[in-house]
């Protein structure tokens, strides 16, 4: 089996790392620069987004940082990291595509200063940020993980977005937020990808 996976250590990438980590998985690690390679004709055969992450799994790529995690997830079925029950697999599934689909859209628009009206909170996904952070909020209060009890490939994507937010100050602290971030920042695999991205933005200084 060849893994190569495409990067930044300063981007989304960090999450695709991490997911990485965890399933024990042996991979080549290309990093790509924003103003360079990212844009340049080989890595635009890859994604034509010109965004990293990206992973090439036997010639078979796979972009999306969520997408990474749950085909990861798959591809290393021993790792446990997928979802195994009816009632895991609905939560896996919604957390994760809330997080990278309306939640990821509320945070965009705040950064930027987009604020729907009241109509065009109707068209919006997210409907306004107040809503999106309470659901997400309510969905890291009310089990262990993202999924349940366990930790699964839904934590790796929902926690590092959730870890993100609240460390630049998108999402205001919680004692739920802070809780949950604290159960998936202990694992190993989470501190091992850290060192290994924070090895190489050092590298690249």
């Amino acid at each position: 089996m060849t893994l190569t996976f495409y990067t930044n250590p300063q981007s989304r990438g960090r999450i695709a790392r991490w997911m990485l980590e965890e399933v024990g998985a042996t991979y080549d690690t290309v990093v790509l620069g924003y103003a360079d390679s990212m844009k340049a004709d080989a890595y635009r055969a890859i994604n034509p987004m010109m965004k990293v992450p990206a992973i090439v799994h036997d010639g078979r790529v796979v972009t999306e940082t969520a997408a990474i995690c749950a085909y990861l997830a798959d591809l290393f079925p021993d790792a446990g990291l997928a979802p195994d029950t009816p009632e895991e697999r609905a939560a896996y599934y919604r957390w994760m595509f809330f997080a990278a689909g309306p939640m990821e859209a509320a945070i965009v628009n705040k950064a930027m200063g987009v604020e729907p009206t009241d109509e065009q909170q109707r068209m919006a996904g997210y409907g306004n940020f107040a809503l999106a952070a309470g659901v997400l909020e309510q969905a890291v209060a009310e089990r262990q993980f993202v999924a349940g009890d366990r930790f699964t490939a839904a934590d790796v994507y929902v926690g590092s977005n959730i870890i993100w937010y609240t460390r630049f100050g998108m999402l205001p602290p919680n004692a739920a937020f802070d809780a949950y971030i604290e159960r998936i920042e202990s694992r190993p695999a989470y501190k091992r990808a850290g060192e290994l991205d924070d090895a190489a933005v050092a590298a690249a200084a």
